[in-house]
């Protein structure tokens, strides 16, 4: 009975707050308050019940029945600078806002040789938003992707040296995205107005997590994690602000503005990580990691709205490193300090760059500490990340150099990252 009250305890601190799973990034890792300290350094330590997002095998470090469930608070900001073509410069910021990713997990000793877990958390988010007036309205001015996996995990211990595990993966997907686009109507006419043009929809798919864990000795550690590719099939609306009349769009040589259904699929990539631990005293590990995603797979956004919205969004990403590197330190029985740093490598191709990703490479620094009491811990994180700025003067991108628009870059992009986690042992 205990495993089913953990994991309805961590299935309540997800979907509690799953809605609203955004973050000025795409590729996401804030899936517990110690790894986010430890800038994911989690893959060879892998010891605790977090584990089953960052590396599965290694719950079989962990006996008994542990639950963990939390939130991560994301504050991004950033500016587009955009050059006109008649002169100057216009700076636009994005709003202010702070998005949650939650987090919950629960694992389960069945045997010696056999655990179970279930974890659920967020591999990919993003969300941006921008005053609905502002100069690159007709590419977006709002968007959000949110999306939270649902990993039900086997881990089997082959012996004291080796673990592996298998999971599969359900990851739920809802988009959004507005901006503006000109409509003529019988009200308008002979004028052009901007209208507003807004797309919603949902979509479920399916992947496959592995893991494999290394303990050599009482020392050293490794760790070697894979998550495969998750096709979504996205279905939703399109709704304008002001519908059109076909005969008048036609006069005015623009589509329709008619409200209508739309679909998408999102290929989003697999990656593998890797990590090296060691532990040279009982109260002290380092931890030296990698994580490559295969970016190249993102190579298009194309969204179907009919043969006049239709839109055909080239990406052709390169794939991105993950560098890091952790320390974590136990002056107390009951309190721990952790530190990371990690760099991740730019992907955007600037070819095809758009306001949705103002982003290309960052490098992250975090700090964090945990304290236990009796059955209970609570761990909290906190990161900033110091984001590379993108180059649109080369974009082919549509609405890109729309409206007296020759290119433009971002710049001052950052975010800062408040987390915490709480676990129970039973």
């Amino acid at each position: 009975m205990k495993v089913f009250r953990a994991l309805g305890l961590a299935l309540a601190l997800v979907i509690c707050c799953s809605a609203t799973i955004r973050a000025e990034g795409f590729a996401l890792n804030e899936w517990s308050a110690r790894g986010v300290a430890l800038s994911g350094g989690m893959i060879g330590r892998a010891d605790d019940v977090s584990t089953l997002a960052y590396n599965a095998a290694g719950i079989t470090q962990v006996p008994g029945t542990h639950v963990m469930g939390g939130l991560a608070f994301i504050a991004p900001i950033g500016t587009i600078v955009a050059d006109l073509s008649g002169g100057g410069t216009t700076y636009t910021s994005t709003k202010p806002e702070v998005w949650m990713a939650p987090h919950g997990f629960v694992s389960h000793q069945l045997n010696d040789k056999v655990w179970l877990g279930f974890a659920s958390f967020s591999r990919f988010g993003l969300g941006n938003s921008f005053d609905s007036q502002w100069v690159g309205k007709y590419n977006m001015y709002d968007i959000g992707l949110q999306t939270v996996s649902f990993v039900p995990t086997l881990a089997y211990k082959v012996n004291d040296m080796l673990s592996l595990s298998v999971g599969v993966e359900a990851m739920y997907a809802h988009v959004y995205r507005g901006n503006k686009v000109p409509t003529m109507t019988a009200a308008s006419y002979p004028d052009r107005f901007d209208n507003d043009l807004q797309l919603e929809g949902s979509g479920w798919g399916v992947g496959a997590h592995l893991g494999m864990h290394m303990r050599f000795n009482d020392q050293w550690s490794m760790g070697l994690s894979y998550k495969s590719q998750v096709t979504l099939n996205l279905y939703g609306d399109v709704d304008f602000g002001y519908e059109g009349d076909s005969l008048i769009a036609k006069q005015g040589n623009l589509p329709v503005a008619r409200d209508r259904s739309a679909n998408a699929t999102l290929q989003l990539p697999d990656s593998i990580a890797w990590g090296l631990a060691y532990k040279p005293l009982d109260n002290l590990s380092f931890e030296v990691g990698t994580v490559f995603t295969r970016w190249s797979t993102y190579n298009a956004l194309n969204i179907n709205m009919g043969d006049d919205y239709s839109s055909v969004n080239n990406k052709e990403w390169r794939d991105g490193w993950n560098f890091n590197g952790s320390v974590e330190y136990k002056p107390l029985d009951w309190w721990t300090l952790r530190a990371g740093v990690a760099y991740e490598t730019p992907v955007v191709n600037e070819s095809y760059s758009d306001y949705m990703m103002p982003t290309n490479g960052r490098t992250i620094m975090s700090l964090g500490t945990g304290v236990t009491w009796e059955n209970w811990t609570l761990d909290l994180a906190y990161a900033h990340l110091w984001i590379y700025p993108v180059d649109y003067g080369n974009s082919t991108s549509a609405g890109i150099k729309a409206v007296g628009i020759k290119g433009g870059h971002s710049e001052d992009v950052q975010a800062n990252i408040y987390m915490f986690s709480v676990g129970y042992t039973f």
